[in-house]
């Protein structure tokens, strides 16, 4: 027997489950919780107990969490201050100029992090050839007494070109270390790479939310050492997991942990269907947010740059995009009469009206209830009972507001506007950027995913919709999946054609030695180098794998056939060198699902509307459906975790390992 290994994964509205032991997967849902610890350990007895086993018998746990993203969207992260160079104190706010909508005049930034009055000049001066004026220890010892004054939670230091030259920045995070009992963000540690504004904005948002990771960790490890559980292993937004100790340093790289993990799973369970088609958009619908992304050649796609809540963060992230249409998302009516679904979600306390928890507002739950896609029977993550006759009630107020014929027109509404939402997500990441969206499968995940993806890949002509097994769990699997993975950077700028080789090596062996130093198991790591180029002139960069020992033309050529891939022509302009990237990654291997089924799969049937028929549908069991077992729509498949409802002209297979693959019947 193999030690088990346990996932867990924090949303909106459900804390998910997943635990495999000895070649069987066991999955569990329990609503998320205000301390979300109080949810994880919840979720691990839930799961244990259900296994059999004794939680001391875990022999790994892995975590993904919102922690640091919540605090940034609510805006309720640390107290935190700012030390920058002198003149650079307002780069926060000026940013880079450009105003969010070009043509609306009364458009506001966001309110920095860090106040004006938090954020404090030191004199020096670092520029990329070195250091002119070292730091003065007086004067940062005074700042120090200024934030002890006000009462500081955490600091980010962020001086003038420190990605070249750390050394003032070094000496004076040192200083603030030893002056004060807070955390201090440096920026050479957090983002060595030029670009003020992204650099600063990143080291912020890391000192911003490292105060909550720090205690959350540490609480929740406290509560797994009493449960008899290991240590916490944690997802990062680069889709890889590492120790605990390393986000705490580090909290930034937490911010898209969740859905990063999402499509590890998705990639993972999937793999033979990104083989096939040749890439998957990947689609996770949770209680509060939805989340694209692509797989493409077996890997998820990444970028070095995110946005949330309007704020930049350059940090290696699986390439998400997000909208805040999730199963929890309310309903409601803008002044121009017009239907509009989210931001704002009822969350898991109230939650939606169904659930019968006080929750009033109707929300894209209610109005899968009332379309009888969910039914009234039915129980959410196996023990949540729902209320039919308060989404009808909800749906009702909500139809009267936008003028509609009733609780029934109301939900079909909600539903359409919705799924709109989330196709124009989809559109994000494929037809805007180059992609025909009927080249690739639609994987649907998450608890309300498998519910909506296939109107939605109706809607865009793609032809095939892989749902996995435990598919409203797959966040949690992705966990389990994850190659544990770490990423150094560093600004190296200047024109390919007088890069010295040797030089560019030895930034390479400097960055890939600090990541070594740091993985479990040094032997087994693989280590990736990668390079940021662009042709002279331009702002933006291309990420493109490089070879060692570095070859100047074979990077020229590569980047060139990048470029022509993203923008359809190669220039006769020289290239520059900007950054030098290194990934190291240890694999893991995903946990086997074992799949078997027994007894009569369907279970009844209810009335459902497609389109803008009722229709008396078939009601399946996921659990007992064999594999080859094929269902013509229309047909609604249930499972503990999640619903699969199935339209007119669609066909469901069974494959061996449960997982289910929807394509356009030809009848």
């Amino acid at each position: 027997m193999t030690d088990p290994k346990i996932g867990v994964d924090v949303g909106g509205t459900f804390t998910d489950v997943t635990l495999s032991l000895d070649g069987e997967l066991v999955t569990a849902k329990v609503p998320s919780t205000e301390d979300q610890s109080e949810g994880v350990i919840a979720g691990i007895e839930k799961a244990c107990a259900e296994a059999g086993i004794e939680p001391e018998s875990v022999g790994e746990f892995s975590h993904a969490m919102t922690v640091s993203v919540n605090a940034l969207l609510e805006e309720d992260g640390a107290k935190t201050a700012l030390v920058t160079t002198e003149g650079f104190r307002d780069v926060l706010e000026i940013g880079r100029q450009d105003r969010p909508s070009l043509y609306d005049l009364s458009a506001e930034k966001p309110t920095p992090l860090v106040p004006r009055r938090r954020r404090f000049e030191v004199s020096e001066r670092t520029t990329t050839d070195g250091v002119e004026q070292s730091v003065d220890d007086d004067a940062v010892r005074a700042i120090a007494e200024q934030l002890r004054e006000l009462d500081v939670e955490s600091v980010a230091v962020s001086l003038l070109h420190a990605y070249a030259h750390p050394e003032n920045e070094a000496h004076a995070a040192a200083l603030l270390r030893d002056e004060l009992d807070v955390p201090v963000s440096a920026s050479h540690e957090v983002l060595a790479e030029f670009r003020e504004y992204e650099r600063t904005s990143t080291t912020v948002v890391d000192a911003y939310v490292r105060p909550a990771i720090d205690h959350y960790i540490s609480h929740l490890t406290e509560r797994a050492r009493q449960l008899g559980v290991p240590q916490p292993r944690i997802m990062q937004a680069n889709g890889g997991i590492t120790d605990a100790d390393t986000v705490r340093r580090n909290a930034v790289t937490t911010v898209l942990s969740g859905p990063a993990a999402g499509v590890v799973g998705a990639g993972s369970m999937a793999a033979d269907d990104t083989e096939e088609q040749g890439g998957l958009v990947t689609f996770d619908m949770g209680g509060t947010s939805s989340d694209v992304s692509l797989v493409r050649d077996g890997e998820a796609e990444r970028t070095t740059e995110g946005v949330i809540n309007e704020r930049p963060i350059k940090t290696p992230m699986v390439d998400v995009e997000t909208v805040g249409a999730g199963g929890g998302s309310i309903a409601w009516v803008d002044a121009g009469g017009a239907l509009r679904i989210g931001p704002r979600s009822a969350g898991a306390d109230p939650g939606p009206a169904c659930y019968g928890k006080g929750g009033t507002e109707p929300t894209v739950t209610d109005a899968n209830l009332v379309l009888g896609y969910i039914g009234e029977s039915t129980s959410l993550g196996g023990e949540l009972s729902l209320d039919a006759d308060a989404a009808h009630e909800a749906l009702a107020g909500l139809a009267d507001e936008a003028g509609l014929d009733g609780p029934l027109e109301a939900a079909r509404g909600v539903y359409r506007v919705a799924n709109a939402n989330m196709t124009r997500a989809i559109r994000t990441v494929t037809v805007e950027r180059g992609y025909d969206p009927r080249k690739f499968g639609l994987a649907a995940f998450g608890g309300a995913g498998p519910m909506h993806a296939i109107s939605i890949a109706d809607s865009l002509d793609i032809d095939r919709v892989v749902i996995p097994r435990a598919s409203g769990v797959l966040s949690a699997y992705g966990l389990l999946a994850a190659d544990e993975k770490r990423d150094a950077v560093r600004t190296y700028q200047r024109a390919l054609d007088a890069a010295d080789p040797d030089d560019v090596d030895t930034v390479y062996e400097e960055l890939s030695e600090e990541l070594l130093a740091e993985v479990s198991d040094r032997e087994a790591a693989k280590v990736r180098h990668s390079a940021d180029l662009r042709y002279a002139g331009q702002s933006f960069e291309l990420t493109v794998d490089i070879d060692r020992p570095f070859d100047t033309e074979a990077a020229r050529e590569r980047f060139a056939a990048a470029h022509e891939s993203a923008y359809g022509y190669r220039a006769d302009e020289s290239v520059e060198l900007v950054n030098c990237r290194v990934t190291t990654t240890v694999e893991r291997e995903a946990p086997p699902v074992a799949y078997a089924a027994s007894g009569n799969p369907q279970k009844g049937s209810r009335e459902a509307v497609f389109a803008d028929d009722v229709r008396e549908t078939p009601v399946y069991e996921r659990a007992r459906l064999p594999p080859q077992e094929k269902i013509d729509g229309p047909a609604i498949v249930e499972g503990d975790e999640s619903t699969i409802v199935i339209p007119p002209e669609w066909t469901v297979q069974v494959r061996d390992d449960g997982t289910l693959t929807a394509e356009v019947n030809d009848k």
